[in-house]
C-alpha cells in the first residue's frame, strides 16, 4: 500500500470493525494521508461553506472576505494540527484522549456527553435540512419521510465506519468540485471578474472580526474533533499536509465561490444561487455533499457515547450498536422537527468547545503531566495502566472559558475560549494544581 492515498487499510474488518473506539489504532490499520484528507475536505463540501461564501459576501467586499476568511482558517488550522496531531500520536480518539490530556476519567465522560449531544443535534438538524431539499427536489412523500430517509441513508454510511466514510468522500467530493468548477464557468464568466472584486457588497456592512468568527466558528468543533479523524493517518507529517490542503481549499476555494456568486447575484439565497448557477442536477449534488459532514457528526458522536458508557457504566456495547441507536434517535427527532427548536442550544454548547481544545494542547504540548503514562504505553499499544479520576481544576477551567467566549464583547469568540482555557491550564499546572493525587486503574478497552 503507497503512502499517497491507498484506499483501505490491510486489515479492514468492515461492518463489524469497531473502529478502535476504546483503543489505539494500530499501525496495521492506519490509511494513506489522501484518504483521510479527502474526509477532511468533504467535511468542508457542503451547503454550509457556500452559504458561509455567501454570507461573507452578502457583507463584505471580496479582500475583506478573503481577509475575514484567512483569519478565521490560520485559527481553525492551529487548533485542528495541534489537536490532531497528539490524535496521530496516540492513535485516540478525542473523548478517550481526554482522558490523559486534563481532563480524567469522568472529565472525558463529560466532554464525551458534550459531543454527543451537540453533534447528534447537528446530525438531526442536517438530516431535517437534507430531507426538505430533497422533498422540494424531487417531491412525492412528505418532508419527514425525506429525512427519515436521508437520516437512515447516512446511518448506514457510519456503519460502516471509517472504510464506509471513505467511500462516500471519493464520490461525493469529486462531484462537489466539479459542481463547484460548473457554477464559475456558468455564471462568472456572465460577468467580468475584475467588477465582481471590485464591486461593493449588496447587503449590511459586515466587519472584519464578525467575519473572521463566522469562520472560525462555523468550524471550530470540527477542528476539535480531528482525532477522531487523524488516529488513522500514519505520521504527524501527514496531518499537517491533510490540515492544510483540506482546510485551505474547503475554506478558500468554496467560501470565496460562495463570496463571488453572493456579489454576482446579488443575493445570499445559497438555493436560489445553486438552482441558477447549476439547475437541479447542481442542487441534487449540493445536497448529497451534506451528506460527508453529517456522517462525520453521527460517527465522532458515536465515539463520544462510546467513551461516556465505558466511562460511567462500564460498559462496551459496541460502536455499531450505539451508530444505530444514535441514528435512531436522530432521525426521529429530525422527522419530528423538533430538532429545529433545538438550535440555540446546540449554538450553546458549541461555545463549550474551544476550552476542551485549549486544555488538551496544553496538558499534552506543555504541561504533560500525563506525557510519561502515554508514551509508555503507546510502546506496547495499550492504553495507560492508570487515569486520573476526577480532575476539579479543569472543570473549572473549562467553565469560566466557556463564559468567556460566550460574554467577552471584543475579538473572536471560539479564539477568546480557547486561549483563556489555554493560558489557565498552564498557569495551573505550573502552580501543580494539576496533580491530582487521585490515580484510578484504566480498565483495558
Amino acid at each position: 500500500m503507497s503512502n499517497s492515498g491507498a484506499m483501505l487499510a490491510p486489515q479492514d474488518e468492515g461492518l463489524a470493525r469497531d473502529d478502535y473506539a476504546l483503543q489505539r489504532v494500530p499501525a496495521s490499520a492506519r490509511y494513506g494521508w489522501m484518504t483521510v484528507a479527502v474526509q477532511r475536505f468533504g467535511m468542508l463540501s457542503a451547503l454550509s461553506q457556500f452559504l458561509l461564501g455567501a454570507t461573507l459576501g452578502m457583507g463584505m467586499r471580496f479582500w475583506e472576505a478573503v481577509l475575514a476568511i484567512t483569519l478565521g482558517t490560520v485559527i481553525l488550522e492551529v487548533v485542528a494540527i495541534a489537536i490532531g496531531i497528539a490524535g496521530v500520536r496516540e492513535g485516540l480518539s478525542t473523548t478517550l484522549l481526554a482522558r490523559w490530556t486534563g481532563f480524567g476519567r469522568y472529565g472525558a465522560g463529560v466532554v464525551g456527553v458534550v459531543i454527543a449531544t451537540s453533534l447528534l443535534g447537528w446530525f438531526g438538524v442536517q438530516s431535517a435540512v437534507l430531507g426538505a431539499g430533497l422533498a422540494s427536489l424531487l417531491g412525492g412523500p412528505p418532508v419527514w419521510l425525506w429525512s427519515v430517509i436521508a437520516g437512515l441513508i447516512i446511518t448506514a454510511i457510519v456503519m460502516h465506519g471509517f472504510a464506509g466514510m471513505a467511500w462516500t468522500a471519493w464520490i461525493t467530493v469529486p462531484a462537489f468540485l466539479a459542481l463547484t468548477g460548473w457554477a464559475i464557468a456558468v455564471e462568472l464568466s456572465k460577468q467580468s471578474l475584475g467588477a465582481l472584486v471590485a464591486s461593493a457588497p449588496p447587503g449590511p456592512s459586515l466587519g472584519l472580526a464578525e467575519g473572521a468568527t463566522l469562520v472560525a466558528g462555523g468550524f471550530i468543533v470540527g477542528a476539535i474533533i480531528s482525532p477522531d479523524m487523524t488516529r488513522f493517518n500514519r505520521s504527524a507529517a501527514d496531518v499537517v499536509k491533510q490540515t492544510v490542503v483540506g482546510m485551505t481549499l474547503g475554506e478558500y476555494v468554496i467560501a470565496l465561490v460562495g463570496v463571488l456568486l453572493a456579489h454576482a447575484l446579488r443575493t445570499g439565497d445559497i438555493l436560489a444561487i445553486v438552482t441558477t448557477t447549476s439547475g437541479v442536477i447542481g442542487t441534487i449534488v449540493l445536497v448529497t455533499a451534506t451528506l460527508k459532514i453529517n456522517d462525520w457528526n453521527l460517527y465522532a458522536a458515536s465515539l463520544g457515547m462510546a467513551n461516556v458508557l465505558h466511562t460511567a457504566f462500564g460498559l462496551r456495547p459496541g460502536r455499531v450498536l450505539i451508530t444505530v441507536v444514535l441514528g435512531a434517535v436522530g432521525t426521529a427527532l429530525a422527522a419530528a422537527g423538533i430538532m429545529n427548536h433545538l438550535i440555540d442550544f446546540f449554538i450553546l454548547l458549541g461555545v463549550a468547545m474551544p476550552p476542551v481544545a485549549g486544555i488538551m494542547v496544553a496538558e499534552y504540548y506543555v504541561v504533560r503531566r500525563w506525557r510519561p503514562e502515554l508514551e509508555a504505553s503507546a510502546a506496547i499499544g495499550d492504553l495507560p495502566s492508570a487515569t486520573p479520576g476526577w480532575m476539579p481544576v479543569t472543570l473549572v477551567i473549562w467553565l469560566g472559558a466557556a463564559l468567556i467566549g460566550k460574554y467577552l464583547a471584543w475579538g473572536i469568540p471560539a479564539l477568546n475560549a480557547l486561549v483563556a482555557a489555554f493560558v489557565s491550564y498552564v498557569i495551573a499546572g505550573k502552580l501543580g494544581l494539576t496533580d491530582f493525587p487521585r490515580r484510578h486503574p484504566a480498565e483495558p478497552a
